[in-house]
């Protein structure tokens, strides 16, 4: 988990996801539209993206794909991204991280 949580420190938004994923596609764009570029690693294209998933899963995110992270802290997955959107906390939380500068 050392590794994924090194990997997440080093950009305000990171996102592991699949690339057959329609809900990860769905937290990308969120963020693309946002005007944020997070770093994402497609663990089904990626060498060593197995372990980084059976590490995700050791930590209890397992099969909850995309896995996102904000300003190197683990937030969760798509609904807990959506629910930050809908509630209106999302930007501040990217603004936070430096991700978003409006």
């Amino acid at each position: 988990m050392d590794r994924v949580f090194q990997l997440a420190a080093e950009r305000p938004v990171v996102v592991f996801s699949k690339s057959s994923c329609c809900m990860c596609h769905t937290i990308k764009t969120l963020f693309f539209d946002f005007g944020v570029n997070p770093t994402v690693y497609e663990l089904d294209q990626i060498p060593g993206g197995r372990e980084i998933e059976q590490a995700l899963a050791r930590h209890g995110v397992a099969g909850d794909f995309p896995v996102v992270f904000i300003g190197g802290n683990l937030v969760g997955g798509a609904n807990e991204i959506m629910t930050l959107h809908l509630n209106g906390s999302l930007s501040a939380m990217l603004k936070r991280a430096g991700a978003l500068w409006l």
